[in-house]
């Protein structure tokens, strides 16, 4: 089928289709693909907002870059809510071209803002590196840690069922990466059992690879989402 097609070629040429702030506007076409994203949000948010309880009683840098990871998974949904609402409106002499475009600008505007978070992650995980100090209340970043990686294998699950079910690649492709999120996760748990054998610099070791790799995933975002501003094209 050509709509399955256009689905196998973006996601060939992405090869980990997992973008902060886009959503394949496929999705809109089955409530299974609306629910799935809502709910995914749901268990992220509730996700992230555990790790927040947890880094303001801890002081964790690492179980802090995770907690803007999974607030960054969850925020995907935004955008989506966006176009949604504005699917049914038609083009007003003002904008004749439609609304689609909001959906691209208020995925621009959720990369800027993991970007800053991921910045002040970054700064405080290097500065931690060379000035290390025990993190307090172990136990908590490590019960968050685990809710972390319950919460992100769930998604994943639910994601890849329902990714089959509607034939969506680009669901699929989340919720493999909702997996790999879990075992970021299992990194920071790893980090606190460093600080508790007397390794304080394991903390913000973890933090620092968290954010390299959110980083790598919003620099590929930002490409994509000027791509679509600029009507752009992506190469075959």
């Amino acid at each position: 089928m050509p709509h399955e097609e256009h689905m196998h070629d973006e996601e060939s040429h992405c090869g980990h289709h997992h973008v902060h702030g886009v959503v394949d506007p496929s999705l809109l076409a089955t409530k299974k693909g609306i629910s799935t994203v809502k709910w995914s949000f749901i268990m992220l948010m509730a996700t992230a907002l555990i790790q927040t309880a947890a880094v303001s009683y801890s002081g964790s840098v690492a179980l802090f870059a995770d907690m803007i990871h999974n607030f960054g998974d969850a925020a995907i949904a935004i955008p989506l809510g966006v176009a949604f609402a504005l699917a049914n409106r038609r083009p007003s002499k003002q904008f004749i071209y439609g609304y689609g475009r909001v959906e691209d600008l208020a995925g621009l505007a959720i990369v800027l803002l993991i970007l800053f978070s991921v910045i002040v992650a970054g700064y405080e995980s290097i500065y931690r590196l060379f000035h290390p100090q025990m993190v307090d209340h172990l136990w908590a970043v490590a019960l968050a840690a685990l809710i972390g990686f319950v919460g992100n294998e769930i998604v994943a699950v639910y994601r890849c069922r329902t990714g089959k079910d509607i034939n969506s690649a680009a669901l699929l492709a989340d919720g493999c990466h909702a997996r790999v999120d879990g075992l970021t996760s299992l990194a920071v748990f790893l980090g606190a059992f460093g600080v508790w054998l007397g390794y304080p610099w394991a903390d913000p070791l973890i933090g620092v690879v968290i954010t390299g790799g959110i980083l790598c995933i919003i620099w590929s975002s930002v490409k994509v989402v000027f791509c679509r501003l600029i009507d752009g094209v992506d190469p075959m």
